[in-house]
């Protein structure tokens, strides 16, 4: 035999024993790994959301690009549950968002007491409150908002700008402003405790003896807002009432009912369903501080929820009458969770009826007289509401 033939049949022993070795090493290969998908899946089983974390342990391992930060998954875990409720009023809300949302709601917050927005160039202008801290450290309307203690706020959204200027009270914040021609400069203000009022009033002058309450939403010091209001007209010798509802979008139920109470004489304001719960009631007191004066509400598309009611309840009572547009349409109730990180969750937990048993939610509130804005400068539904008034027709 030939060293030709000797070489040459060793090297296909070689090969068969190369291919026979790469065999058995995928074939143990593939033996561990299905063992060890096996072993993650039951350790999957044996954890929350097993097939979540499943997925996102395989993702960490494979996916190619930039994953996502563990609070932006969590974040998008939640919100993805959410959607598969198909509530819209049952949401997440971040850590800045919900804090502007628990103040709105509180009617009060440590700030320097500013309105604020992005114009179309994107530059965050600033308006002061009369007599507020900033008007009174020199901020002036149209000022510019460069940065806050130091911290730029170009690509802040607004809600985050508003966060970063409220604090404890009796806290400093350092603004950096811009009022061209002059310069960019510095302005240091102390926080105190701001009032966002819900509820504004007048004497209409059109006719002195209708009183105008605007009340914008529903929060926990709308009540007194609204008693010393009514007082106020009172004492000045109303004999008739205008409740502007318009634009106001809810807020809290208790407050609501307690407006209520101002122009009912007792009876129910409203039932409350809750799931597996028995029917709550809501009842007003006897004698409420305007309830014998007549009465019109002025409402539009943007007139919701606990607005809704207030609106729904008197004219199912046969209080007074509604002037307007129909109502949004929203007759469900949202509790607040506020959570660890600062977030909240608000979760539909209960719907309304009215006095007559009617719903909200489905079709929304029918004014009794329609009347629709202008584009001139005058408010018809208003101007409506008064010859109502004075007319009965």
């Amino acid at each position: 035999m030939s060293s030709y033939n000797v070489t040459d049949k060793r090297a296909r022993i070689y090969a068969v024993l190369l291919l026979t070795l790469v065999f058995l090493l995928s074939l143990a290969g593939g033996v561990l790994a299905h063992r060890l998908l096996e072993r993650r899946q039951a350790a999957a089983r044996n954890r929350p959301l097993a097939v979540f974390w499943e997925a996102w342990d395989i993702l960490e391992e494979g996916f190619y690009g930039e994953l996502p930060s563990a609070r932006r998954r969590t974040y998008g875990a939640i919100r993805g549950a959410l959607a598969l409720l198909d509530d819209p009023y049952t949401i997440f809300l971040e850590p800045q968002p919900g804090e502007v949302e628990r103040d709105r709601l509180a009617g009060a917050y440590g700030g320097i007491g500013v309105d604020l927005w992005r114009d179309a160039e994107g530059r965050v202008i600033l308006s002061p409150f009369p007599d507020s801290p900033a008007e009174r450290a020199g901020v002036q309307p149209g000022d510019i908002l460069l940065a806050v203690d130091g911290e730029s706020v170009a690509t802040d959204t607004t809600d985050k700008v508003r966060v970063r200027l409220r604090g404890e009270v009796s806290t400093t914040v350092t603004l950096t402003l811009s009022r061209p021609p002059t310069p960019p400069f510095d302005l240091e203000v102390i926080r105190t405790r701001i009032q966002m009022p819900s509820v504004t009033y007048r004497v209409l002058d059109q006719d002195p003896t209708i009183g105008y309450l605007h009340i914008t939403g529903f929060t926990e010091r709308t009540p007194t807002e609204a008693a010393e209001a009514v007082d106020a007209l009172l004492s000045a010798e109303v004999s008739r009432l205008v409740l502007d509802l318009r634009d106001n979008g809810g807020g809290l139920i208790q407050p609501a009912v307690e407006v209520s109470d101002l122009f009912l004489d007792g009876g129910v304001v409203l039932y409350e369903l809750h799931r597996g719960e028995e029917e709550r009631t809501f009842r007003a007191h006897a004698g409420g501080a305007a309830s014998d004066l007549p009465l019109v509400v002025l409402t539009n598309g943007s007139t919701a929820s606990a607005a809704e009611m207030v609106a729904g309840a008197i004219q199912a009572r046969e209080r007074g009458i509604l002037i307007g547009e129909p109502t949004f349409g929203k007759g469900s109730v949202q509790l607040i969770y506020t959570l660890s990180d600062g977030s909240s969750l608000h979760v539909t937990a209960a719907i309304w009826l009215l006095p007559n048993r009617q719903p909200i939610h489905t079709d929304g509130l029918t004014p009794d007289i329609p009347a629709h804005p202008t584009d001139d400068l005058q408010d018809a539904p208003l101007d409506r509401a008064v010859l109502y008034l004075q007319t009965g027709e």
